[in-house]
């Protein structure tokens, strides 16, 4: 798997991911992150919330831009610095989640990137987010 250097991205360069949640990844998500609120595991429960239902973890979610910068843009040497993350929608089992990354911003003396990115479902935007990362140069 190649990842891009800081020399080779450009201002408006962007990769996509895309995945349907299922009821597995819910519950796999909250085993490894033991994130076990019933918001997420108890439909009853749900219910009674402003949500009228089971949603997805928000940060599995959030997983997906990690996966894309870490895998597609910039890729693997890449290191996570710092995120801003906006929850704007629920995500509910069944749903996919349409992932766009897109660099804004190069500070090559620091060797980081600042990302713009977001997620959807269908036109409804779930997560917008900002991260910074450094990226690997090729000069090391």
């Amino acid at each position: 798997m190649q990842g891009y250097f800081l020399e080779d991205l450009t201002v408006g360069q962007s990769e996509t991911y895309s995945r349907t949640v299922t009821e597995s990844d819910v519950q796999k998500f909250g085993e490894v992150s033991g994130d076990m609120n019933p918001l997420h595991f108890d439909e009853e429960y749900a219910k009674t919330t402003l949500f009228k239902g089971r949603i997805a973890h928000g940060m599995l979610s959030a997983g997906y831009i990690s996966a894309v910068l870490g895998t597609k843009l910039p890729g693997p040497g890449s290191i996570f610095m710092t995120a801003t993350i906006r929850f704007k929608a629920p995500v509910r089992i069944g749903d996919t989640v349409d992932t766009l990354v897109t660099v804004r911003e190069i500070i090559p003396e620091k060797k980081r990137v600042v990302f713009d990115c977001w997620c959807k479902v269908k036109d409804v935007v779930v997560i917008e987010a900002e991260a910074l990362i450094m990226v690997p140069t090729k000069n090391k």
